[in-house]
């Protein structure tokens, strides 16, 4: 492979890292620059609401490679800059220094950023978000000094630092417009399920429930409720959802949806440009429709599946949605994508936190959720991709191997 093309890759985040680790073990010895706007070298995020926010793990514990990783395989980390423009005609990107590097390929990991909160009282001290490492110290030195906490938004992020601010002693309210935490993803059911998970652990969950402002002199010390209440804290964690940074790619005439629009392979509608990560809306091969994923399996795979089609390796992108999620003593896996269903079907006792959930659209399973249940993802997601009709009372029997129900060679009606 030609050491005169240059590869650069537009945010040093977990898909960045991979991507450029990957171009290495594919052969590729020309160069490869990696642009992050942050001072720190990659890292990865789930840590970062868990065991790295309670003090439980170390800085060098969330880096995606060691320090002399990338010195090693002469990849030019370019940390501190940020990629102003991108001219896909010039075939450049310009740095905010100035600095044009031209390039061959450039792949788009650019991430996204918190959805900011538009309150009164938005701007006081004390109004935390949590994305980047950074972010999580500065929590992290509030969570040590103790009190009270209010948690805006009861989605993954928010869940999780409830749960870490109340394993760590805090007092916690967590507050969110929906009827239960994590709704839009698990649907009631299992929402209601980490609603008493949280309640069981001393969490005062207010659902139906929104901000009408942050009150203090100059520093946070109470919100108010949509219903008028008056929350008495220490400070907020805000938690409502993330854009995807597609400015880059706007700006430059690149094909925009809910994220950059990519193909089945992570290329842009520009030549020689890709993206992956939590940036991309991906044509998923699967469901025949766009996805965009933001969790931290998607960055993982889906930066080196980037980094071979840049190579000319046409291999599309087609691993099935997968998350996790670690809450006090439930640890759960959620493996497909499911925006509508018609039920729900347990395998096991919800009560017992130790069940799997199928979520069931006519007679196929979409979705599966395995909870405090283990070794059973790759049969759950076996399941999912052959598209077979299953009748839910085998669905629900622990004694039908889930592998059983996955068979092709078998139809079930229901």
């Amino acid at each position: 492979m030609s050491t005169s093309q240059t590869h650069v890759i537009v945010g040093a985040s977990l898909a960045g890292a991979k991507a450029a680790e990957t171009l290495r073990d594919e052969g590729f010895d020309g160069r490869i620059v990696l642009i992050g706007s942050e001072a720190e070298r990659p890292y990865e995020r789930p840590p970062l609401s868990k065991d790295y926010l309670r003090g439980e793990a170390g800085r060098d514990k969330v880096y995606v490679h060691p320090e002399g990783f990338y010195a090693e395989r002469e990849i030019e980390l370019r940390l501190g800059s940020t990629a102003a423009s991108l001219d896909t005609d010039a075939r450049e990107v310009e740095l905010d220094d100035g600095t044009r590097l031209g390039y061959d390929r450039v792949l788009l990991t650019t991430g996204s950023e918190p959805r900011r909160i538009g309150v009164p009282g938005a701007e006081l001290d004390g109004v935390l978000y949590l994305r980047t490492v950074d972010d999580s110290d500065a929590l992290r030195a509030r969570v040590d000094q103790g009190g009270s906490v209010v948690v805006v938004g009861a989605g993954w992020i928010g869940c999780e630092v409830a749960a870490s601010a109340r394993q760590r002693g805090l007092e916690v309210t967590v507050l969110d417009p929906l009827g239960v935490p994590l709704e839009r993803v698990l649907g009631p059911e299992l929402g209601a399920i980490y609603r008493d998970v949280h309640t069981d652990h001393g969490v005062r969950m207010l659902m139906e429930t929104g901000v009408e402002a942050f009150e203090g002199d100059e520093r946070m010390e109470r919100v108010r409720t949509s219903d008028g209440e008056l929350l008495e804290c220490d400070f907020v964690v805000v938690g409502v959802g993330v854009e995807p940074r597609t400015r880059l790619a706007a700006e430059a005439g690149i094909g925009v949806r809910d994220g950059v629009a990519v193909d089945a392979q992570l290329r842009t509608d520009a030549a020689d440009v890709f993206a992956a990560g939590d940036v991309a809306s991906a044509q998923h091969p699967f469901y025949g429709e766009p996805i965009r994923v933001e969790h931290w399996a998607n960055a993982l795979n889906q930066g080196p599946a980037a980094a071979r089609n840049m190579l000319g390796q046409a291999v599309p992108y087609e691993r099935l949605p997968y998350f996790f999620s670690d809450q006090y003593d439930v640890g759960m896996e959620y493996s497909g994508f499911a925006r509508s269903w018609d039920r729900v079907v347990f395998r096991g006792d919800p009560a017992s936190r130790e069940f799997i959930a199928f979520w069931i659209a006519g007679d196929t399973v979409v979705a599966g959720m395995n909870v405090n249940v283990w070794d059973v993802n790759d049969a759950i997601q076996s399941l999912i991709r052959a598209r077979v009709p299953v009748e839910d009372r085998r669905l629900a029997d622990p004694d039908v191997p889930l592998e059983e129900l996955a068979r092709t060679d078998r139809v079930s009606p229901r």
